[in-house]
């Protein structure tokens, strides 16, 4: 097999491993890796054998497109589960994308359960808010049974507590999370930079 074949071959491989990306997405990479692999075999005694196993296998060189493609989406995106895909692909790089990933896992689920509370007071008023009992805290959010003793104390003013809490909560996860895919963007392409 000559080299062009060779190099066809490859790019055959890597454009079919690409998945779901568009097709200008698609054509972008294989124009861009077919360039870096023609300069590569212009430096002098550059095998193409060479060029290929720096890049490594096809399929690997797109599962990396691919999570690149998906943190980039999910950097930009509001929607939670975008957002946790996207953390849940850079848990799979390390220890801090996992820890990342059960923050944001976190963060969503106590705002998710603070606003569903402050919208379960008003059907259950007798059931949802916080109970003090010897001028202590004994109790908080929606119960079947409410501890013996103890006066709920917020009243309505639970609702609108539990609101800005959970929003901000929500809030701050979403950026939390955005802010991360970015740096780790960053880090990974001022990497790819480097190594080229």
């Amino acid at each position: 097999m000559n080299a062009d074949q060779q190099m066809e071959t490859y790019l055959s491989v890597l454009r079919a491993h690409l998945g779901p990306m568009t097709l200008n997405e698609r054509e972008e990479i294989l124009r861009e890796i077919a360039a870096h692999i023609r300069d590569a075999q212009e430096e002098p005694g550059a095998k193409l054998d060479d060029v290929l196993a720096r890049l490594g296998p096809p399929e690997k060189l797109a599962a990396q497109y691919r999570d690149g493609l998906l943190i980039r989406q999910a950097s930009r995106s509001y929607s939670p589960v975008v957002l946790l895909r996207g953390t849940l692909r850079l848990a799979t790089r390390g220890v801090s994308g996992m820890v990342v990933f059960f923050a944001g896992m976190f963060g969503y689920l106590i705002g998710g359960g603070c606003v569903l509370s402050a919208m379960l007071k008003p059907v259950f008023p007798q059931n949802t808010g916080v109970w003090m009992r010897d001028g202590h805290i004994v109790s908080s959010g929606t119960l079947l049974a409410i501890p013996a003793g103890a006066h709920e104390v917020l009243g309505n003013w639970y609702i609108v507590i539990m609101l800005v809490l959970g929003s901000l909560l929500l809030l701050g996860t979403m950026y939390l999370i955005r802010a991360t895919l970015r740096l780790s963007r960053l880090a990974q392409t001022r990497l790819v930079g480097g190594l080229q």
